[in-house]
């Protein structure tokens, strides 16, 4: 982050802190997608808390990865971290003795990063990590032991989902992108007057990941930064695709990415993406879907009953990773152009559908952010029966209809949400779109219906005096609010 600056995760570092008021040890398991910061937030919280913090990181598995190699890895790390002579490699218990005889009863944070890693090439890893735990660590009532990784699936089905460790995990955590007022703050010590416009230009393509906002340049404009880090041959995110998609998912089929180059152009349900890719239902599609979404590739969205107020059983699948959509887009298919130096004073603007695809992003990034509209909106969250994406699917009695956001009250009331991307002011387009989705959604009686406009760049006077939406947010003027 900025310089020294950290910036974001104030609910998890004080979840964090409240385990140092505890009279006996801590397992906690951290997970999220690559550069999401989770190795980063226990640095912040040892150094705040003045803790020794000891580091052991799985090695990247490639093809000719071993079981013999992560011990060895292990044993060298190990050895560093605590200025200590050679130790044996053969078994997982050994050097995890070798471990617990290295933090002794003193105060420390021990991190094993990327633990899918570390264990994956060798079945009893964790069982043999569990009894470490049970018989030595656990006694340490000053430790603190964290179990990282960016495989989510494997975290959720071998860690959290396992009877091994049933009843000793303290606090896990799901790490998030930053909310938008956190990502407001890496241009806070910009020159001038940074538009909310220029910022979401960013995001569209960063979204709220701290480590690529790291990369940024605050008093540069927003087409330089993403030429810097997309279109030159050095650029930080240009091969960072095939990195974290490969870290997240470790070796599965290349179906997975079939799916996300998919879902790049448009929302689609499970039975879509079964017909495309030649699943049947009981296949592998739903793992698939599963790992994808625990990894934070993808989102799953429910539509749900108005009369009823129960969520459906169809469900459509959202590529909600901001920077995928783009690289897939715009990177991948000019990668050698890119590499070569051709695109070093190319116009983005150029670019093909270059306003579509920055909308789908902004939207995105207001889905994520949806508690700020709430807070406009003057609705208070335990009032809220359903809210995201909706869709309503085409019968012989209804239309089928899309709004991009959808809020449904325990008071009867449904807020069609239209979110709008434009440098230009929305135009009295706007009322007759918002009128046709309106108009084909199927209401119960008992349901009022009260639109409402999000956009950045203004809206004409016309649409303002139309009285048609019971909202309208200028969603640049929510960035900077605490």
């Amino acid at each position: 982050m900025p310089g020294s600056k950290f910036i974001g995760r104030k609910a998890e570092l004080e979840q964090l802190a409240r385990l140092l008021e505890k009279k006996s040890s801590s397992l906690i398991v951290i997970r999220g997608r690559r550069r999401i910061g989770k190795t980063t937030l226990i640095q912040h919280f040892a150094e705040l808390n003045q803790l020794k913090l000891a580091t052991i990181t799985g090695l990247p598995l490639t093809p000719e990865t071993t079981a013999d190699m992560q011990r060895k890895e292990f044993a060298e790390q190990l050895c560093s971290q605590f200025n200590l002579p050679a130790v044996a490699t053969s078994e997982w218990s050994e050097l995890f003795r070798h471990l617990n005889r290295a933090v002794s009863n003193q105060p420390i944070v021990v991190l094993l990063d990327e633990i899918s890693w570390m264990g994956s090439e060798e079945p009893d890893f964790l069982g043999k990590l569990k009894n470490a735990w049970d018989n030595e660590f656990k006694k340490n009532s000053n430790l603190i032991l964290v179990l990282c990784g960016s495989v989510s699936s494997w975290i959720e089905k071998n860690i959290l989902s396992s009877t091994g460790f049933l009843g000793r995990l303290s606090r896990q955590f799901d790490l998030k992108q930053l909310s938008l007022q956190e990502c407001y703050q890496f241009w806070q010590e910009a020159p001038g007057v940074v538009a909310p416009y220029e910022i979401f230009k960013v995001l569209a393509i960063t979204g709220g990941i701290p480590r690529y906002l790291e990369e940024i340049l605050p008093h540069r404009s927003a087409e330089q930064n993403i030429q810097m880090l997309c279109f030159e041959p050095e650029g930080f995110l240009v091969s960072e695709f095939e990195r974290i998609f490969t870290d997240a998912l470790m070796h599965r089929s290349p179906k997975y990415r079939l799916i996300v180059r998919q879902l790049c152009e448009q929302a689609l349900s499970a039975d879509s993406l079964l017909d495309t890719n030649g699943e049947h239902r009981g296949g592998t599609l739903s793992s698939y879907l599963d790992d994808l979404e625990l990894a934070g590739f993808i989102t799953r969205d429910f539509t749900w009953n108005f009369k009823t107020e129960k969520a459906s059983k169809f469900s459509q699948y959202r590529l909600s990773d901001n920077y995928s959509r783009f690289y897939l887009k715009y990177i991948e298919p000019n990668k050698s152009a890119i590499l070569n130096g051709d695109f070093r004073d190319r116009s983005l603007s150029a670019l093909p559908a270059w306003s579509t695809v920055l909308g789908l992003q902004f939207e995105n990034l207001v889905i994520a952010n949806r508690h700020l509209l709430y807070e406009a909106m003057g609705l208070k969250k335990e009032e809220i029966i359903a809210s995201g994406p909706f869709f309503q699917r085409a019968t012989k009695r209804k239309k089928g209809c899309q709004i991009d956001l959808l809020i449904q009250t325990q008071f009867g009331t449904l807020y069609p949400i239209e979110i709008k991307f434009s440098k230009h002011p929305v135009t009295t387009a706007i009322l007759t779109e918002m009128k046709r989705k309106v108009d084909n959604l199927a209401l119960p009686r008992h349901i009022s219906i009260r639109p409402v406009l999000v956009h950045v760049n203004g809206v004409d006077e016309a649409v303002q005096e139309s009285k048609n939406f019971a909202h309208i947010i200028d969603f640049g003027s929510l960035l900077s609010k605490p």
